[in-house]
């Protein structure tokens, strides 16, 4: 049997750590070490594919959006995805989807091109009406003006996406 002396300084100033850690973190919503902060009693969300209302359409822009968008929430909270009616919701569209050369060289050519995205995103969480928003994000990458925009499409989509929904999530349920 081993003995901890109950007066020693060390271990209960553990043992109040551990329990003020404990209950800091199970007192206010749901906190999962995503930084996602949700009502505990929300338990669904919705995500509406975004449409693509841009001018300059690309085809797979608007599923790849929606996709990652789900998976993020999926993956970094305890929330179940419903088609419709969650307990938290967010729709939009795609806004923008542009190109514009930058980085004017001698001879005025490009240098860059810059490939930009923008979207408009609602969000309603029915347990905190305060936390609602209707905002704009844009995120975008240059690329080379020696290559083909179709050479470097599909991975320039997958960074800018990654990080629209980065900010999404973040405007969403990351209260920091």
């Amino acid at each position: 049997m081993v003995f901890i002396p109950i007066n020693n300084k060390r271990f209960l100033s553990a043992i109040f750590l551990t329990i003020t850690f404990a209950v800091s973190f199970s007192s206010c919503g749901i906190y999962s070490f995503s930084g996602a902060s949700i009502p505990p009693e929300a338990k669904t969300i919705s995500i509406l594919t975004f449409p693509n209302k841009a001018e300059l359409v690309q085809p797979s822009l608007s599923q790849v959006l929606s996709e990652k968008l789900r998976d993020r929430f999926t993956s970094q909270t305890s929330l179940s995805l419903v088609p419709r009616n969650g307990d938290l919701h967010i729709e939009g569209e795609i806004t923008g989807y542009s190109t514009e050369p930058i980085a004017i060289q001698a001879g005025q050519t490009a240098g860059y091109i810059r490939l930009k995205v923008t979207v408009t995103a609602r969000f309603v969480n029915k347990y905190d009406p305060k936390s609602n928003y209707e905002s704009s994000f844009s995120r975008y990458k240059d690329y080379s003006s020696s290559q083909d925009l179709r050479q470097v499409e599909d991975g320039l989509i997958d960074e800018i996406t990654n990080e629209l929904v980065e900010d999404i999530f973040n405007k969403s349920v990351v209260n920091w």
